[in-house]
């Protein structure tokens, strides 16, 4: 499907959800039978799948064709929490907590490199029984997404992009002081540790609030909590995030590109504009990188941590995608 076939079958989406009645979209905005997932809400569904990787902590929505939403750094799952919710009604959405972030709890000596995340969520979704799904991701995320559908295409259906790495800048070069600090063993208690004790510094201009949310009243208290809690909890939990951050210095992403080129899993990029991490150029560049971009979509003011604070943009862009994509003999039209 080229792109001009995607934007014909997006509005036919469009279309169709307008008809849809108002029951199909009550239904888009809360995950049937409860209510939006709030930080103990989501605490009560966490679940952790044995492998040989540690126990992966996860939170699992509905059943069906699944989705994978994968975090940013230093968030987990919780960041896709309004995501769930809407998107629950349609697929089988499944967040899992990176090696070395939020609640996962990572075997002795196993490495947190992006290539590891990747084996790690394969051996995830074979624990699960889930061959193959549509991938939402942000920030490392993205980079860890974009390395799963290169290498191992058949497990990746679609592929939506928030702002995250590109080859072309990985790890952005606002990055390097935290890998720094990371590799003195100071990251989480110098800025982690900070933000958690003071939650009006977290959201000021000085924290990850001013840093990476638009909204002056993100994250939230339990947001903060629920991200950085489990990281001070331990000096091991705080050791594999730093291990997390250190990994993210060398580009894992270096010569991806004509991979990217030949991969045919459908691509749509939608980027927050007021980003001061990643680099404006960035979604232009994986807009041309992926063989089956479905295109750009530009969010005016919004920054890296747009999805948590966005989860509707999410859900429409993602439908659409889904949508698009039409099933031939079994599989895709790759």
């Amino acid at each position: 499907m080229d792109r001009r076939s995607f934007l014909a079958a997006s509005a036919g989406v469009a279309v169709s959800g307008m008809l849809a009645g108002c029951a199909s979209r009550m239904a888009s905005e809360v995950a049937p039978g409860g209510a939006a997932l709030d930080a103990a809400a989501f605490h009560r569904a966490r679940r952790y799948a044995a492998t040989r990787f540690g126990n992966i902590a996860y939170v699992e929505r509905s059943s069906g064709p699944a989705a994978l939403f994968l975090h940013g750094f230093p968030l987990n799952g919780f960041q896709w929490r309004g995501a769930l919710d809407r998107l629950s009604p349609y697929r089988r959405c499944i967040a899992p907590d990176f090696l070395g972030m939020g609640y996962t709890q990572v075997a002795e000596g196993q490495s947190c490199v992006p290539e590891a995340q990747v084996e790690m969520l394969l051996a995830l979704l074979d624990a699960l029984s889930v061959s193959s799904v549509d991938v939402v991701a942000n920030d490392s995320g993205g980079a860890v997404a974009q390395l799963l559908a290169a290498r191992h295409r058949d497990r990746v259906r679609t592929l939506l992009l928030t702002n995250c790495d590109t080859e072309y800048d990985s790890p952005p070069p606002a990055l390097l002081p935290v890998i720094e600090l990371a590799k003195e063993g100071k990251f989480v208690s110098e800025w982690l540790g900070r933000w958690h004790a003071d939650r009006a510094l977290a959201r000021s201009s000085e924290g990850i609030g001013g840093m990476c949310y638009a909204d002056p009243t993100q994250p939230t208290d339990e947001a903060i909590d629920t991200y950085f809690g489990p990281l001070l909890s331990t000096q091991q939990r705080t050791d594999n995030a730093h291990a997390y951050a250190v990994a993210l210095e060398g580009n894992a992403l270096a010569g991806i590109g004509p991979d990217l080129r030949r991969c045919k899993v459908p691509t749509r990029i939608v980027w927050g504009m007021g980003d001061t991490i990643f680099s404006a150029e960035s979604p232009r560049r994986l807009d041309h990188d992926f063989g089956h971009s479905r295109g750009v979509r530009l969010l005016k003011g919004s920054k890296l941590f747009w999805p948590e604070e966005r989860p509707d943009v999410i859900a429409e862009e993602a439908r659409q995608l889904w949508n698009a994509w039409v099933p031939t003999n079994g599989r895709g039209s790759r």
